[in-house]
């Protein structure tokens, strides 16, 4: 026995032996992926080489990330407002896996697949009434892209070349490339490295924030039906689309929810606003979903807030459930009929991995999880569970305003965002990435309320760093 017990030991021992031996392997193995990317791997709107280390995943399950260093940190952005299903969702791993087994791709050109065949059925059905084409783009910038050459088309086609200009508000953001970063804001940072090469598009002023969405504002309206709009700015919005009327080919907007250009959100009537000066004056309207379609303002699109059908509504996002890049531009009959009276009477884009069978097949199911309806139920919960949490944020030195609508939750401050704001969120366990003068979450909508309390305890956290 005593011999035994000495083997024992030092099985023991080996075993430990080996399990520091791993840990140091991986922990150099770490080292060397952070190094490397540090120095070689380009990150959005990052320089290079880096000057910081990033976090480095190993894996993801339900609403937590794996890290490296072992923490599962709550993931309280949805990898930038897509993954709204969580991770490793057996209904969208199924239909990846069983898609993968029959094809993964097959070209768009000439040939086409029942996985996007019923996607566009599924997005023609869902989305605001009238809009009955769909043109599938392989990300949210693409999208944007794709409808502003719709709209350009368009008038170029039926003998309106002189329509030319894109008209939008101040704070928008619709992407990253040339075109799309046009009608960005001008002033916001990006876009001004550009100017003189970008097309001059017509500004008007961003849309008046809503009183209803910010807690600071406990004196205002109970309701946001009982909101009233702003008549100066509405004005505004008229005269300068009249005194632009025979140049404009398009006004796009992001509608309720302005997102990257600072987390703004304004009442839904100006949808309304906007789309009655774009019938008088024969202007085309684009509808900017990305941030704000499926589910995420409590209507399935933000649209549905106003009860208004752009002509062009770009989609994206959460459309895969975050599972891959894909986005879809939808348009309607007059759009569609106008390109095909032309020359070349076809749209001139696209895209090799346009209609991808797997990107079609997780969209599909990702789509039947938010046709169960419970996903409106989900995100009315978040947004009171939301308010309740960020609700002491209010009081905090430093905070401008606080506001929820529907799964998204905003801390807006006095100063820029650090990284000591997104570090402080981590001790919380929760990935926030705070940016401009922002610290804000749009959670998976399968949060319990557990989850949404440690995120908004992370913001506060974040805020007061």
């Amino acid at each position: 026995m005593a011999w035994l017990g000495r083997d024992t030991d030092r099985w023991s021992a080996n075993g430990d032996s080996r399990a520091r031996q791993a840990s140091r392997a991986e922990g150099a193995e770490t080292a060397d992926l952070l190094a490397f990317d540090r120095d070689h791997v380009w990150h959005p709107y990052r320089p290079m080489p880096d000057v910081n280390d990033l976090l480095l995943v190993t894996g993801a399950e339900g609403v937590r990330l794996s890290l490296a260093d072992g923490r599962e940190p709550i993931d309280g952005m949805s990898s930038f407002w897509a993954a709204v299903h969580g991770y490793r969702n057996p209904v969208l791993d199924k239909a990846l896996a069983d898609q993968a087994v029959r094809f993964a791709h097959v070209m768009f050109g000439g040939l086409t697949h029942e996985p996007a065949v019923r996607l566009a059925k599924t997005l023609v059905e869902l989305t605001p009434g009238g809009l009955e084409h769909v043109f599938f783009c392989d990300s949210g910038t693409v999208s944007v892209e794709v409808a502003l050459k719709m709209c350009l088309q368009y008038w170029s086609a039926v003998g309106r070349g002189e329509k030319r200009r894109i008209l939008t508000w101040r704070g928008g953001y619709h992407g990253a490339t040339l075109h799309s970063m046009s009608v960005c804001d001008p002033d916001g940072g990006v876009p001004a490295l550009w100017r003189g090469l970008l097309p001059e598009q017509v500004f008007v002023p961003a849309p008046p924030a809503s009183s209803y969405t910010s807690l600071r504002n406990s004196g205002g309206p109970a309701h946001a039906g009982d909101e009233q709009l702003d008549p100066d700015y509405v004005a505004t919005l008229a005269r300068t689309v009249a005194e632009h009327a025979g140049e404009l080919a398009a006004i796009i907007v992001e509608p309720v929810v302005q997102s990257a250009g600072g987390m703004r959100f304004h009442h839904p009537g100006y949808l309304r606003v906007l789309r009655e000066l774009a019938d008088a004056h024969d202007i085309l309207l684009i509808f900017d979903e990305m941030a704000t379609g499926f589910g995420h303002t409590g209507a399935l699109f933000a649209a549905d807030h106003a009860g208004v059908t752009p002509d062009v509504m770009c989609l994206g996002k959460a459309l895969t459930g975050g599972y891959m890049s894909g986005a879809a531009t939808l348009c309607t009959p007059r759009v569609a009929d106008g390109i095909g009276r032309g020359r070349p009477p076809v749209l001139v884009h696209g895209q090799t991995f346009m209609g991808n069978p797997l990107v079609a097949a997780v969209s599909n199911a990702s789509l039947s999880l938010l046709a169960g309806g419970g996903w409106r139920g989900e995100v009315f919960r978040i947004e009171k569970a939301l308010r309740e949490g960020l609700r002491e944020a209010v009081h905090l030195d430093g905070v401008v305003d606080v506001r929820v609508l529907g799964a998204i939750g905003v801390i807006e401050l006095d100063r820029p965002a650090d990284p000591r704001m997104a570090a402080a969120a981590l001790d919380k366990g929760v990935w926030l990435r705070p940016f401009r003068n922002l610290v804000y979450c749009l959670p998976p909508y399968v949060c319990t309320d557990d989850e949404i309390a440690q995120i908004c305890s992370a913001m506060v956290a974040a805020a007061g760093a």
